[in-house]
């Protein structure tokens, strides 16, 4: 109870309030522009409620799973928020997926309504016959194909419903299907609060301002793309700049024209850009903040960002939390380069030996965990996968690291991947990115290859294509200096989109249960 006797009211703690209250603060802001076109948050927030009411009026309820399959586009940002203010569920479905892979993600969460983009409803329609779903919504304009309702047609017919469902902070939110590497997909399930202390560590982390535009490129069935600087960028009342598609060159222009100031990309989306010819001469002055992950950033890509004065941060985190975990803030960029920082706000990260259990030193690697309030409960309909994921309180994550002495998380690899050599453990990553960090390396990428290769060196089959010619890798590799000595046998391929040569561990060195790495190395192209 307050001083004066009435009841305490407490702030809303979901996705469809927070976007509620910036469209009502600030209706006349710009939210959104998507090729062209730029709506404010008022319009936006209209758009939402006539899509909460087609979705109603077509029987989804609080609890019910609503899945959208399509190209980045606004309204998949819509979907989310008008499922999200009805107590339903958003289910973002990857598009690279097959149909089958796609029919079991729907099947095993239950769909109720899918919306799905003119690219991707003959996909569906090939489904049709073993996925259980009620109705069927063409979203992202164009004329819809027979079997599918016009969202766009039906939306601009229907009163804006304004109610929303009152909803827990613990209901889900989303189902976010990873691809695993063995077995079916699990569905990653984030509740409102996860998703909620998620943003406001990003807000906090990234001081995300009022005037930030933020270039969204990353598909938006990834939680990177979904929740990294997105959802933080509307709460703060900045706009959102979203591409279809990655273009390296179209992002650049992008980031150019519209004066972005954020973005999210893994890493190899940060190297493409990287890699224009124009990249050197554009125009990055209004770009402060990169945030990158999803993998182990070479520190050659951040010290590109760097010389053009612009922040590659990495940052650590999974699917599993929603996604962040861990982040580099700005002031220790340079001294802390290739660190995912320390754990944010609200989240605890610790490195848990498979012998020793917790470990406190310093430079000792491990399984790194992570907790808070922005770790899923769970997986959907999956106790046993649920079970095998948690420690206690404590998710593991399966990716190595270890922290330095001040702290500083440094992510290696999955241990999944990891090699044992002598008694050493190596990270593939670690491997990467020192090979990548060569000025004779362009491209860096592991991939796994039988344990039956030959043990000792094997001569080129072919040199490298080129009049310049690119030194020997046997040299690229002695230069540098890897804490473990490890032989190499070395062939050359040629490999779109140019000279290709491949590296390969000698499996002498190399456990058996682990196998084989090779890597893959593309030298610069050159006139």
């Amino acid at each position: 109870m307050s001083a004066a006797g009435s009841p305490a009211v407490g702030a809303a703690v979901d996705l469809a309030s927070l976007l509620a209250a910036r469209a009502r603060s600030s209706p006349e802001r710009p939210a959104i522009t998507f090729e062209g076109e730029t709506r404010t948050f008022g319009q936006t927030q209209d758009r939402v409620e006539r899509l909460a009411a087609v979705l109603h009026n077509g029987g989804v309820a609080a609890g019910d799973r609503v899945a959208y399959l399509g190209l980045n586009h606004p309204a998949i940002l819509e979907a989310l928020f008008a499922t999200a203010s009805l107590g339903a569920i958003l289910v973002p479905l990857n598009f690279r997926l097959t149909g089958s892979e796609l029919a079991y993600a729907i099947n095993h969460s239950a769909v109720h309504t899918l919306i799905a983009d003119t690219d991707h409803t003959r996909l569906i329609d090939g489904q049709r016959g073993v996925v259980s779903v009620e109705r069927y919504l063409m979203g992202a304009g164009g004329e819809p194909p027979p079997g599918w309702e016009d969202v766009e047609r039906l939306s601009a017919s229907s009163v804006p419903r304004a109610h929303r469902t009152d909803i827990l902070p613990d209901d889900p939110a989303v189902i976010m299907y990873t691809s695993g590497t063995t077995g079916r997909p699990k569905g990653t399930t984030l509740t409102h609060a996860n998703l909620w202390w998620n943003n406001i560590a990003v807000v906090l982390a990234l001081d995300v301002t009022y005037d930030d535009v933020s270039l969204v490129c990353a598909p938006l069935f990834h939680i990177g793309a979904l929740n990294v600087t997105t959802i933080a960028t509307w709460i703060k009342g900045g706009r959102l700049v979203v591409h279809r598609t990655f273009n390296p060159q179209a992002v650049l222009d992008s980031l150019v024209t519209e004066r972005a100031s954020t973005m999210f990309g893994v890493p190899v989306m940060c190297q493409a850009i990287a890699s224009l010819a124009d990249f050197a001469t554009a125009d990055l002055s209004a770009l402060r903040l990169i945030v990158t992950g999803g993998a182990p950033v070479p520190v050659g890509v951040i010290r590109t960002f760097q010389d053009r004065g612009v922040e590659l941060a990495q940052g650590y985190g999974l699917t599993e939390a929603s996604p962040i975990a861990s982040f580099l803030t700005a002031e220790h960029a340079l001294k802390k380069i290739g660190s995912a920082g320390r754990p944010t706000l609200f989240c605890d990260v610790r490195i848990v030996d498979s012998a020793r259990g917790v470990v406190d030193e310093p430079g000792v690697q491990g399984e790194i965990q992570v907790r808070g309030p922005n770790v899923t409960p769970g997986y959907w309909n999956n106790a046993e996968a649920t079970a095998a994921t948690f420690d206690g309180e404590w998710l593991k994550t399966g990716d190595g690291g270890y922290r330095d002495e001040d702290g500083f998380l440094f992510v290696a690899d999955r241990i999944k991947d990891m090699i044992i050599s002598g008694g050493e453990n190596i990270y593939p990553a670690e491997i990467e990115g020192l090979l990548f960090d060569h000025p004779l390396v362009a491209e860096v990428a592991k991939n796994g290859a039988s344990a039956s290769a030959p043990s000792s060196p094997s001569p080129a089959t072919s040199p490298p294509p080129s009049t310049n010619s690119v030194n020997s890798l046997e040299d690229v590799w002695h230069d540098t200096n890897f804490r473990v000595s490890l032989k190499l046998w070395i062939r050359y391929l040629e490999m779109p989109p140019g000279r290709c040569s491949k590296l390969s561990f000698a499996p002498d060195l190399i456990s058996p249960q682990n196998g084989l790495e090779q890597h893959s190395v593309r030298s610069p192209q050159r006139d």
